[in-house]
C-alpha cells in the first residue's frame, strides 16, 4: 500500500449496505487500488465473501487494480439475487 493517504467517497449496494448499516462513507485511505480499500473496509465492517463482486471508479466498471486517486467515488456492487 502507498504511505500517502487519499480521501475517497464509498457508496455500498444490497448486502453490503445492510452489513455497514449506512449507505456510504468519506474515508481516508493508504490504499493504492479498489480491490486494497474493499479488504480495508471489509474487515471493518465485516462483509461476507462475496463472488463476483464489482466495483466502479467515477462511475465506471473497473479493474480491482486500477490506481486510486485522492477524491475518488468507488461503489462496491454485489451480486444481485432476482426473483
Amino acid at each position: 500500500m502507498s504511505t500517502e493517504l487519499k480521501t475517497v467517497d464509498i457508496v455500498y449496494f444490497a448486502i453490503l449496505r445492510e452489513h455497514a448499516g449506512l449507505p456510504g462513507e468519506r474515508v481516508s485511505t493508504a490504499a493504492a487500488t479498489p480491490g486494497q480499500l474493499y479488504r480495508e473496509v471489509s474487515e471493518r465492517h465485516g462483509f461476507p465473501q462475496l463472488k463476483p463482486l464489482k466495483v466502479a471508479v467515477n462511475d465506471e466498471f473497473t479493474d480491482w487494480n486500477a490506481t486510486l486517486h485522492h477524491g475518488d467515488t468507488v461503489v462496491f456492487i454485489p451480486p444481485v439475487a432476482g426473483g
